[in-house]
């Protein structure tokens, strides 16, 4: 563990002179709410006589230590609200304990509080709640970075480090609130599409996420292990084919939200855990299901912007239908003008080299379509576009096309040029699936370690027949940026898959000593929050030897006062 802080180490100290007064800082008992922040300054103007007996919680953001009358503002889950705190008020008998010791001396900006008493209006027109009473709720033991902001509510010196702020996202959303609107906006998006597939009578059901064997999408899977049954599985990369399952089952239309993992890189679009929804309707196809995306995701749009679109970047996204239809071979032609519907696998190769796009020996004829389709085309579709009519060799799970030979009845939507979709009429001969699936074992002996792998429970499951089924995935986590204007997957998760947190060292009294400073100095030095010989470095010299007369003083050493010299010898001068 490194080495506290001099803030850290007086807030222990805080702690322990709580204690010591007979108040506990970790209270076991609710704490009764009846308001809110947000609640309190919208409603009160209108209703006064409501709110004379409040009760609320909340952590401290700031003080205004007054002598006998001082101002806080609480936070709780709504946002802030002022409270004025008077000595006599909240100490109404003679011991004033509670005011002159545990909140001037004991209470620090990020401790939890409970406050009851009457909302006012104070003479500079600002709502407030005049306490009488003050109950400690938590003892915060770590200080919040302090984040300023001026009167038009302009952030300044705030913290900002995206690093920080993923890594500690409980920081970043209690001194960064206006974060939390993104993540109400992924509960609202994901609610709004609950509701509307739930007034179609489609049952949202859960599906595993150790899978024996790994299938319904592309991708490379996370490898875990089964100690009692001794057998390998892998975190799902999708839940298609048990989705699918359970319409051989006999449900009309089944839906998941839920967890996908695929264990490949991290960008500003992927991250190696997201979000998918999928949904299986029987007795549909591919054209149907274009049309039912279309009426979602602009209920989506208006249920949280109010209108249906939405500003991506400097694009402004126009969520309602009908989307423009390309189908795959046709969106290359137009932004390439080659066509390649007719290529077979060397001729492919040929045009991924003459556009300058790496391939490797393990791509087949889909991978290679597919590489042309992202350099070349993905970039210019902005407004949402569905690219239709795959090669059959890039979609192993759909229908072959009812009158394009050597195609597949799939889709894939595309929005400011990424993709958030992917839909099919699903497969459902159990022959022809078996097939595919033996052409995905012949990629993968070709070293391709996203081929699927041979599911024959799946197949199996077909031979006992699935209707006529439209299938479609959405990726949660890239609509939500789109629908909160975000650039970055990492803005739109609670906690991002992150590296390693690098410790810092942990340096003793030794290594400062070995740096030529007498022992009894290295306490009052970690006072001053030097606690490296990197922070000595950094520090100025001059400074450092003035606050060492003032440390002495107020820690009462008694200990004679090192001449400067010795002070610059520390630092090598």
């Amino acid at each position: 563990m490194s080495a506290l802080s001099e803030q850290e180490i007086q807030r222990r100290e805080s702690l322990n002179e709580l204690r010591r007064l007979g108040i506990n800082p970790y209270p076991a008992e609710a704490y009764p709410v009846n308001a809110n922040a947000k609640d309190i300054l919208a409603n009160y103007e209108r209703e006064k006589t409501a709110y004379k007996n409040i009760s609320i919680a909340g952590r401290i953001m700031t003080r205004r230590i007054m002598g006998n009358a001082s101002f806080v503002e609480i936070q709780d889950a709504t946002g802030r609200l002022q409270v004025y705190i008077r000595r006599d008020d909240i100490c109404p008998d003679e011991d004033k304990t509670l005011y002159n010791t545990v909140f001037k001396k004991l209470l620090d900006i990020g401790d939890f509080i409970g406050v009851k008493g009457y909302v006012f209006t104070t003479q500079t027109g600002e709502i407030s709640l005049h306490a009488t009473e003050m109950t400690l709720l938590s003892k915060s033991l770590k200080p919040l970075p302090i984040v300023k902001r001026d009167e038009e509510g302009n952030v300044y010196d705030g913290f900002t480090d995206p690093e920080l702020r993923y890594r500690m996202r409980y920081v970043d959303l209690t001194v960064n609130p206006e974060y939390k609107e993104i993540f109400k906006t992924r509960s609202k998006v994901i609610s709004t599409m609950r509701n509307y597939f739930d007034e179609h009578g489609w049952m949202e059901v859960e599906t595993p996420i150790l899978q024996a064997v790994h299938g319904g999408a592309a991708a490379r899977p996370f490898n875990t292990h089964h100690n009692t049954l001794d057998m390998p599985l892998f975190l799902r990369i999708a839940n298609e084919l048990y989705l699918k399952r359970l319409i051989v089952a006999g449900f009309e239309g089944v839906y998941e939200f839920g967890k996908m993992f695929r264990n490949e890189g991290m960008d500003r679009t992927h991250n190696p855990e997201f979000t998918a929804m999928e949904i299986y309707v029987a007795y549909k196809d591919y054209i149907w299901m274009m049309a039912m995306v279309e009426e979602c995701l602009e209920k989506v749009a208006v249920a949280v912007n109010g209108k249906s679109t939405a500003q991506v970047g400097e694009n402004l996204i126009e969520f309602a239908g009908p989307y423009t239809k390309l189908s795959m071979y046709d969106s290359i032609e137009k932004y390439t003008g080659i066509d390649v519907s007719a290529m077979d696998e060397d001729a492919l190769r040929a045009t991924c080299a003459s556009l300058n796009i790496a391939v490797d020996a393990s791509m087949g004829r889909g991978k290679l379509v597919d590489a042309i389709f992202g350099e070349k085309v993905e970039h210019h579709l902005i407004q949402p576009t569905f690219i239709t009519d795959y090669p059959i060799e890039m979609t192993p799970l759909a229908k072959k096309h009812r009158s394009k030979e050597g195609l597949v009845e799939r889709f894939e939507l595309f929005v400011n040029g990424k993709e958030i979709a992917n839909a099919y009429s699903e497969l459902n001969d159990a022959i022809d699936q078996k097939e595919r699936f033996e052409d995905q074992l012949k990629l993968a002996a070709r070293g391709d370690d996203e081929a699927m792998a041979m599911d024959d429970d799946f197949v199996r499951a077909l031979e006992y027949g699935m209707p006529p089924t439209a299938g479609l995935g959405i990726g949660i986590d890239r609509l939500v940026m789109m629908m909160t204007n975000q650039q970055s997957i990492q803005e739109v998760l609670f906690f991002p898959q992150m590296r390693p947190e690098k410790k810092a060292k942990v340096f003793s009294d030794d290594d400062f000593v070995a740096l030529g400073i007498p022992a009894v100095w290295v306490p009052v030095l970690r006072k001053m929050n030097i606690n490296s010989p990197e922070d000595l470095k950094a520090a100025n010299p001059n400074k450092v030897f003035n606050d060492l007369g003032g440390m002495r003083k107020k820690m009462k050493l008694d200990v004679a006062m090192p001449q400067k010299e010795e002070v610059m010898a520390w630092f090598g001068a």
